[in-house]
C-alpha cells in the first residue's frame, strides 16, 4: 500500500478519557510506521505535556505542537523545524491589564519553557499547578517570544478580552476558545492551525493530500480534518467535526477507535 501521513490529533483522540495511550494504540501505530507510514502526532498541547506521549509511542517523524504554530522533531536538531512566534510585548500588556480583563491565569510558552503569573490547580496538566521563581512571568523573566498563550479568565470575560486583544493585536494573533466545560482562551499566530503543520509534514515527505488520513474529535481539528484527503472523526467528536469529516469510527477514544480504523482501513493487522 502507498505511504501515507497519518496525523493524529491526541486528547479525545489517541489518548482515552484518562488521558492515557493503550497497549493496542501503540502496536497499531508502531507497525503502522514499521510498514513505511508517516505517524504524526498534531496537537493543541504544548510539547513538554506532549513529548512522553511521542516517546511511548517510539517513532522517530515530526510532531505539531500549539494548533500547527511549532513543527519538529523531537530529541534532533532538524533543519527544516519551524516556529510560529506572537511576541513579549503581547503577553506584558496582558499582565498589566489583567484584572480590567477578567483574566485569572495567563500561561506563556516557548517550544522548552513556560511562565504564568500565578500557578492554578483548575486544568491538571494543561496549566502549570506549580512554577519555580524564574517561571513567574514578568518582563525580567519572559527570555522568549512566546509561541501560545493560554488565558484562564473569570465568566462572562470573555468578549471583552478578544475585543481588547483583536483591538490592538488582531492582525497578526488569533484568538480561540477551547471546547469543553473551560473558560480558557487560546491566543497564536493568526491564520496559524493545524492543517498547516500537517501540509508541511506531507511535503517533507513527498506525501499526497490524497494520502493524508487525519483523526480529530474537537473544534481545533476542524481545519485539518476537513484539508485532509481523508478526514476521521471520532465517534465521540463534537458534530460539527462529523459533519465535515468523510468518515466516522465506528468506535471511540476510550474503545481504541482510531488503533481499529487504522487496522482495518490500511490493513495493518
Amino acid at each position: 500500500m502507498d505511504q501515507h501521513l497519518i496525523a493524529i490529533d491526541l486528547d479525545g483522540t489517541t489518548l482515552n478519557n484518562q488521558s492515557k495511550l493503550t497497549a493496542e494504540t501503540i502496536n497499531t501505530l508502531r507497525i503502522a510506521a514499521k510498514k513505511g507510514h508517516i505517524v504524526s502526532i498534531i496537537t493543541g498541547r504544548p510539547y513538554r505535556i506532549a513529548q512522553h506521549i511521542y516517546d511511548q509511542i517510539g517513532i522517530k517523524t515530526p510532531m505539531v505542537n500549539f494548533n500547527g504554530a511549532l513543527t519538529h522533531i523531537p530529541h534532533e536538531n532538524w533543519d527544516k523545524e519551524y516556529e510560529i512566534e506572537l511576541t513579549k510585548e503581547l503577553a506584558l500588556d496582558l499582565l498589566v491589564h489583567k484584572a480590567e480583563l477578567g483574566i485569572e491565569t495567563i500561561t506563556v510558552e516557548s517550544k522548552e519553557r513556560f511562565w504564568a503569573n500565578q500557578a492554578t490547580e483548575d486544568v491538571p496538566e494543561f496549566l502549570p499547578n506549580k512554577l519555580r521563581p524564574e517561571q513567574s512571568l514578568s518582563k525580567k523573566n519572559l527570555s522568549d517570544d512566546p509561541i501560545a498563550m493560554t488565558i484562564e479568565y473569570t465568566p462572562g470575560s470573555k468578549d471583552r478580552i478578544i475585543k481588547a486583544v483583536n483591538e490592538k493585536y488582531g492582525e497578526f494573533v488569533e484568538p480561540r476558545v477551547w471546547g469543553g466545560p473551560y473558560h480558557i482562551l487560546e491566543l497564536i499566530h493568526r491564520g496559524t492551525h493545524k492543517e498547516s503543520g500537517m501540509f508541511y509534514i506531507a511535503k517533507q515527505y513527498g506525501i499526497d493530500r490524497t494520502h493524508i488520513i487525519a483523526f480529530g474529535d474537537e473544534k481545533n481539528d476542524l481545519e485539518m480534518i476537513d484539508a485532509a484527503g481523508r478526514g476521521v472523526a471520532m465517534n465521540n467528536a463534537i458534530p460539527e467535526i462529523k459533519s465535515i469529516a468523510d468518515d466516522v469510527t465506528p468506535l471511540d477514544n476510550e474503545h481504541n477507535g482510531l488503533a481499529r480504523y487504522l487496522q482495518d482501513y490500511l490493513e495493518l493487522i
